[in-house]
């Protein structure tokens, strides 16, 4: 028993091993019973039962015993040949004489024989049934006793012989003529050349031939029923074995020939001395032709003979006695057959030739184009020609009849006779005249307007003759005449043909008419043809648009036309959305298109004046109008802004709406020629620059608004900008280097490196990202040295950009020396003297400075330094350091610089004019000075506001109304030709105050004056009007004046009228404070350090009486 387990993740595996393991084991037990079987199946060898003791005998009687010799076998053929064919049996038997307690064993060849398909022996064996295959061979037989175990000995042999074919017999005939007559004699034999026992079978068109069993089949005498194929077979056995079918052989059986008899001559009825020729045909040459006249076999003479083979019969000279029925027969001489009697010939013998009669068949007078027959007739004989003549002279024509298609020129006397042959001739025959006259052709026309008509519509067409009259006419049809009916009317003479209903397929046609004369039958020749056409249906009316658009646009024109293909005379409807339009003609036009145009327009025609036809509706056509005019949209391939040269770019420009459209290219507002939809630059250049855009027209009429325009800038393909971002190209080791390689104006560009022509193989860490713009040296060495450049090409474009310039980039082995210089050189400087210090290193680029004072870094860069305007605290220790990149590269101080600086001079104005001058002279004198005693010999320049006004460097500058009439602000400077070359600039000194209190001060005078003068006239009036007061009373205004005692006693303090009347009474202090920025009152001391101003402010008591304690007015 077989056993199976197996995993359950294993399943499919395990399966298939159980399968094959249950095949192999049942294969094992399939094997044991088959051995097992082919094991009993053995037969147990053949022996001879040979006994070798004698009978058991008793002790009381001896027996004596011979030994056994078994019978040998008898073989025997009980039936068929020992040569065979397929499928024939033989059957053998095998016999022990005398006994019948035997079974029998087959062998073929000492091989044994088994009982199968070809091999039976029921029973006890001893007959052997063979069912022929391929069992040739030498056959015996053996018995087995019943009940002993005997065997015998084989019996005697037969050997037998199987053919692989059945036979096929030979057919052969004893006559070989392909043709037999009745009355022949033929013998068919039919031959088998292998084994014996044959008998044959013969056929006749596939039917047995009944009593014809012999190998020889003879016919005699042949008969046409004998006609046919004949085969034969043969057959033996009683199991009716058949050979093949002979091949087949063919007997025609045939009449002789009948000879045909025919007359070589032209004629059976012949005149004496005339020819007679005969022919006796026969389809064989083999016969011969034997000749006979009226039943009675002809003899040759001098006038008639016969040729070598006698096929033919001549008689030269024929007389009365040549008269008869002529015929021919055949005869085949070798086999002695004769054929029946040809056809009959009659030959009949005139004495005297006729006269020839001729007729006319015609009028006389007849017409021109008519035909006129003549009959010229010899009525003995036949085979007759003719000859004709016309006044006398010989025609051409030599048939019985003649017919002249008569002209003009046919006028005459005709006459004939007869000829046959070249000695007999007819007597003439009598003359007769014939006369010729012109014949009318009648005139053909239509009545109605048209002649292709439509169903039911009536035609009417007239035949008239343009001289003459009497004249009858007959119409034709496509060349048969026209009959009246119910639709077809004629007129009392036929002259007009009328066709109330028009029938297609019936009045179609070629029309024609002829005339011919009432009292007789002469026709003119047919009109002129007239083709009348009627149609199948009602025409199709098509109606066009031109233009065909289905869209259309106010101003535009169009127009419909109304067609139809057939016939003529029509009257066009025109309707619109069902409504009828006035417009006459077949062409209804709108111009210019409105939105009121928007509709379905249909058509239709009509004709006639009695029978009105109308057509049917043509088809619709829907005119739609838009409102307003449409914008082309133009498209750009590349749709990029900006193109380089040599790049293909093209334009499409397109209308959405309707069709039929024609474009106008426009560049820069130019038209340029293409009326395509699109066009193509291929290889665009500088030229090609330019606002393009485009519009459509169509019927030569509309245009469309013009497209937006689209701006096409054409570059040349730029070349890279090379730039070093690192500001120099001479670097230093492990400097770091930045190049930049980029186009002016788009970033849609990759970059290619190059070192000395050759591509840089540049690693990753070489660009920022993977960006080729630029390209990053991060540590500079002696390998690096070089030319760079760069090239671009377009990311997403096929465009190359040639190199860019080169950059070369130099690296330098040791540092670079810093150098601080000062301009001007000078180690002292003036306060508002200009210095500057500049920063040098000899090498390279980039450099960035640092500044430093007294070694504190100033908020200053760049390689100079400078001070405008120098102060004492500029004064200190000065240098600089250099630096570049983004890392401390270098930081090497320069040398240090010392810088001293001093105040500059400083210059101041004075005024000379005094105050007791101040009421007498219109003139200031200003005067500028220097104080330092250290430096000496200045020279003055004086300014009014910012201009120069003296140009003589003098120390003093005189002011009067002329020069300075809007009392400007005057400063001074001294100037020197040695260090310092200039002082500082005074204090400003405004004339325009100083001059305004003059006025104010004379002004003061006088109202003081008067005043005083009013007081004293007012105090003397009182003294007269009033009483005296008390002291109390008294005002207080007496204390405004002075005695001179007083004035003497205050000197040092204010007087009354002075408190009561100063400078703020008349300028405003906040006035003066703004113009000046300096308050000023009487008492304020001037500035005055010339000794002429130190007089005026001396304690001198005449001069402050003479002033009134005024002094100056500085401002």
């Amino acid at each position: 028993m077989l056993h199976c387990t197996a995993d359950m993740t294993q399943l499919s595996n395990t399966n298939s091993s159980c399968k094959v393991r249950w095949k192999m084991w049942l294969f094992k037990v399939f094997v044991v019973t088959y051995l097992t079987a082919v094991c009993a199946a053995q037969d147990v060898p053949d022996a001879t039962f040979v006994p070798t003791a004698a009978p058991p005998t008793t002790a009381l009687q001896e027996v004596t015993t011979t030994a056994y010799v078994p019978p040998v076998p008898v073989l025997q053929q009980t039936s068929g040949w020992l040569e065979i064919f397929p499928s024939e049996k033989v059957k053998f038997s095998c016999t022990i004489s005398g006994s019948s307690d035997w079974t029998f064993t087959w062998y073929r060849n000492g091989d044994k024989i088994d009982a199968d398909a070809n091999f039976s022996f029921p029973g006890d064996g001893s007959v052997l049934t063979i069912t022929a295959a391929t069992n040739s061979g030498k056959y015996t037989c053996k018995g087995q006793h019943k009940t002993k175990s005997v065997m015998t000995q084989s019996s005697n042999s037969l050997e037998l012989k199987v053919h692989a074919n059945r036979p096929k017999p030979k057919l052969s005939r004893g006559s070989d003529y392909q043709e037999m007559f009745p009355g022949e004699s033929i013998t068919f034999a039919c031959l088998v050349d292998m084994s014996v026992g044959w008998q044959y079978l013969w056929y006749h068109n596939g039917r047995e031939i009944p009593a014809a069993d012999r190998n020889m089949y003879t016919i005699e005498p042949v008969a046409h029923s004998d006609n046919g194929q004949y085969h034969c077979k043969a057959k033996r056995g009683k199991d009716q074995f058949y050979t093949e079918e002979s091949e087949p052989t063919h007997l025609r059986v045939s009449d002789p020939p009948t000879p045909t008899l025919k007359l070589l001559s032209t004629w059976s009825d012949v005149f004496e001395g005339e020819i007679v020729e005969f022919s006796c045909e026969v389809s064989s040459s083999d016969w011969m032709s034997k000749w006979y006249r009226n039943e009675v076999k002809l003899q040759e003479d001098e006038d008639t003979i016969v040729d070598e083979e006698g096929l033919e019969l001549n008689i030269t000279s024929v007389t009365k006695a040549h008269q008869g029925d002529y015929v021919c027969r055949a005869q085949l001489i070798l086999r002695r057959v004769t054929s029946g009697a040809s056809n009959s010939i009659n030959i009949k013998v005139y004495d005297d030739v006729p006269t020839a009669t001729l007729s006319k068949d015609g009028f006389n007078p007849m017409y021109v184009g008519e035909t006129v027959n003549f009959t010229c007739k010899v009525t003995v004989s036949s085979g007759w020609t003719y000859q004709w003549y016309k006044d006398e002279n010989e025609l051409p024509d030599t048939s019985e009849t003649i017919s002249i298609f008569l002209g003009l020129s046919d006028k005459g006397r005709y006459s004939c006779k007869g000829i046959r042959g070249d000695t007999t001739e007819t007597k003439p025959s009598q003359k007769t005249q014939q006369d010729v006259l012109e014949i009318p052709v009648p005139s053909l026309k239509n009545v109605t307007q048209w002649l292709d008509v439509f169903p039911t519509e009536s035609v009417k067409l007239r035949c008239g003759m343009q001289s003459g009259s009497g004249w009858t006419y007959t119409w034709y049809k496509d060349k048969l005449e026209v009959q009246a009916d119910n639709t077809v009317l004629f007129d009392s003479n036929r002259a007009t043909l009328s066709i109330n209903s028009a029938v297609s397929g019936k009045h179609n046609g070629l029309y024609e008419c002829k005339g011919h004369l009432q009292d007789r039958t002469v026709k003119s020749i047919s009109s002129s043809p007239l083709r009348l056409m009627v149609y199948d249906k009602k025409p199709a009316v098509i109606l066009t648009q031109d233009p065909e658009y289905k869209v259309m646009f106010p101003g535009e024109s169009v127009s419909f036309s109304c067609h139809i293909n057939v016939s003529s005379g029509w009257e066009y409807l025109w309707y619109k959305d069902g409504s009828s339009l006035a417009a006459p003609g077949n062409i209804y036009s709108i111009s210019p298109v409105e939105a009121t145009s928007r509709g379905s327009y249909t058509c239709q025609v009509r004709r006639g004046s009695n029978s009105i036809f109308t057509t049917d509706l043509s088809q619709v056509i829907r005119l739609e109008v838009e409102k307003k005019k449409p914008k082309p949209l133009m498209t750009q391939q590349p749709a990029a802004d900006k193109l380089y040269a040599g790049e293909p770019v093209s334009f499409e420009c397109k209308v959405g709406i309707s069709s039929g459209w024609n474009y106008y290219w426009y560049k820069d507002g130019v038209p340029f020629v293409n009326n395509s939809s699109s066009f193509q630059i291929v290889n665009a250049t500088l030229l090609n620059s330019g606002y393009y855009e485009c519009k459509a027209i169509r019927s030569k009429m509309f245009n469309t608004e013009r497209s937006d325009r689209r701006n096409l800038r054409i570059s040349e393909i730029p070349v890279p900008s090379l730039k070093n971002e690192t500001q120099w190209l001479d670097v230093f080791p492990t400097e770091g280097v930045k190049f930049r390689c980029e186009m002016p104006t788009s970033s849609d560009w990759t970059y290619t490196w190059y070192k000395d022509t050759q591509e840089v193989q540049a690693d990753a860490n070489m660009f920022d990202k993977g960006d080729t713009t630029t390209l990053i040296i991060h540590s500079a060495s002696a390998l690096h040295r070089g030319k760079y450049s760069c090239s671009g090409k377009l990311k997403i474009r096929s465009v190359k950009t040639s190199p860019s310039s080169e950059l070369r980039l130099d690296v330098y082995d040791t540092k670079p020396r810093v150098t601080l210089m000062q301009n001007p050189e000078h180690s002292l400087m003036h306060t508002e003297d200009k210095v500057s210090f500049s920063c040098h290193i000899n090498v390279s680029s980039g450099w960035e400075f640092l500044w430093y004072k007294n070694n504190i870094k100033l908020q200053v860069s760049g390689v100079n330094h400078n001070i405008s305007s120098v102060t004492r605290a500029n004064a200190g220790l000065y240098k600089c350091k250099a630096e570049r990149g983004t890392k401390m590269v270098f930081n090497t101080a320069s040398q240090t610089l010392k810088l001293d600086v001093e105040e500059r001079p400083q210059a101041s104005i004075t005024l000379l004019t005094g105050w007791g001058e101040a009421f007498s002279t219109d003139s200031l004198v200003l005067q500028c000075e220097v104080t330092d005693d250290q430096y000496k010999d200045w020279n003055y320049t004086w300014f009014r506001g910012d201009q120069l006004i003296n140009t003589s460097l003098s120390v003093r500058y005189t002011v009067t109304p002329n020069n300075d009439p809007d009392q400007s602000t005057y400063t001074c400077k001294g100037i020197r030709t040695e260090r310092p070359a200039y002082s500082k600039i005074s204090a400003p000194y405004k004339t325009r105050n100083l001059l305004l209190k003059r006025r104010v001060l004379l002004s003061i005078t006088g109202v003081l004056f008067f005043g005083i003068v009013a007081v004293l006239l007012g105090c003397i009036s009182l003294r007269f009007i009033r009483k005296p007061a008390d002291d109390d009373d008294k005002p207080e205004e007496a204390n405004l004046f002075l005695t001179m005692a007083q004035l003497k006693d205050c000197a040092d303090a204010p007087c009354p009228l002075v408190e009561y009347v100063t400078d703020a009474d008349v300028n405003p202090p906040s006035k003066e404070g703004d113009e000046n920025g300096t308050i000023c009152s009487e008492t304020t001391p001037l500035p005055i350090t010339s000794p002429e101003d130190k007089a005026v402010m001396s304690d001198n008591h005449d001069t402050t009486e003479n002033n009134g304690g005024l002094v100056s007015f500085q401002q």
